[in-house]
């Protein structure tokens, strides 16, 4: 059945919690009538306030007092509106949560999923639209989750409520309107594994987030380029499914990596050095990273449309992969993106 991101997110949370008593959602917002852009909308009427509950602006507490909840069998799922405020939090998911596993021989685990809204927004500066999915990927002991798409986002949340480790599970905002077919009832995506969008034999596009739309849309203008390209959506971070992006680079032997994020030290980077390491003699060009600028992002709606990276910008690297001249793209006239929300 056809379902919006947002909707999708929402059935996934309702049949778990319909399957699992265990399971319970909080966070700033949650029960509010707007239900966090929709997400949330009717669980607290139907599950009840001991399983649907507000949380104060108290991030570290929270966190704090859901690893408790974790380790006493619950599995709960907090909702924290801007990844930005997480940040408040590092403590516990950094030298708590992701570590517990490991530091009591596996016998205790934490079941915790932390739902984390990014992504640009209409001018909204450098404090509240970050990404920081690198920052989370780089730690032992977390899953890193960024679905694309509706269908993914509900499988992906299903497993990520089931595991028994902390997910950090990242929700782009510009992504919350995109609709797609969504299985009915309960169904699994396991973390770990890529997903090739579409095959193609002259590049590898690897792409995560958000930015697997805009690389779909630069797929369609370099095809009429006569270009085929490789698309591969990560679906996960950590774990990093490195054989997908392996396979692909020693086919077409090209690669360009389309992160919504900075990139040094970014997951950019560790596609580059997989690619690197693994595919050496099979690379006919140097890989490519296509990232935000090393800055804080503007809040000038004006700035903002240079800082984040475009479909021109994609079809141009692919073009100097491919050593064609950038300026044989043709292009067709396209409205700019709009975007009203979710705030």
């Amino acid at each position: 059945m056809k379902m919006k991101y947002w909707q999708a997110i929402h059935d996934a949370t309702v049949q778990v919690m319909r399957h699992d008593e265990r399971v319970f959602i909080c966070g700033l917002g949650v029960p509010d009538p707007k239900g966090v852009f929709g997400t949330t909308l009717g669980l607290l009427e139907e599950f009840g306030p001991r399983r649907v509950f507000d949380t104060p602006a108290c991030e570290n507490a929270t966190v704090g007092m859901l690893i408790g909840a974790a380790q006493q069998g619950m599995r709960p799922i907090m909702v924290n509106q801007r990844v930005d405020f997480t940040l408040l939090a590092l403590d516990q998911i950094i030298n708590h949560a992701s570590k517990w596993r490991r530091m009591f021989g596996d016998v205790q685990h934490i079941p915790l999923v932390i739902r984390m809204l990014v992504g640009r927004g209409w001018g909204q500066g450098p404090q509240h639209s970050q990404s920081m999915h690198a920052l989370f990927a780089h730690i032992p002991g977390l899953k890193v989750v960024v679905p694309s798409s509706p269908k993914d986002v509900k499988g992906l949340l299903i497993a990520s409520i089931e595991g028994d480790d902390p997910v950090i599970f990242i929700e782009h905002r510009r992504l919350y309107d995109a609709e797609g077919d969504v299985p009915e009832g309960i169904y699994r995506i396991p973390l770990g594994k890529a997903n090739v969008v579409y095959e193609g034999k002259d590049i590898t596009i690897v792409a995560t987030s958000h930015m697997v739309s805009e690389v779909k849309k630069a797929r369609d203008i370099l095809l009429k380029n006569g270009v085929s390209a490789e698309i591969i959506d990560l679906r996960t971070l950590r774990p990093l499914d490195s054989k997908t992006i392996i396979d692909s680079v020693k086919k077409t032997g090209r690669l360009v990596v389309v992160d919504g994020d900075w990139g040094p030290c970014g997951i950019a980077g560790e596609i580059v050095s997989i690619a690197a390491e693994n595919c050496f003699n099979e690379l006919k060009s140097p890989p490519r990273r296509i990232t935000w600028p090393d800055m804080p992002a503007p809040t000038s709606v004006a700035l903002e449309s240079k800082f984040y990276p475009s479909i021109e910008d994609i079809c141009s690297v692919v073009y100097q992969c491919l050593d064609r001249p950038v300026e044989m793209l043709q292009f067709e006239s396209a409205q700019p993106e709009s975007f009203i929300g979710p705030f």
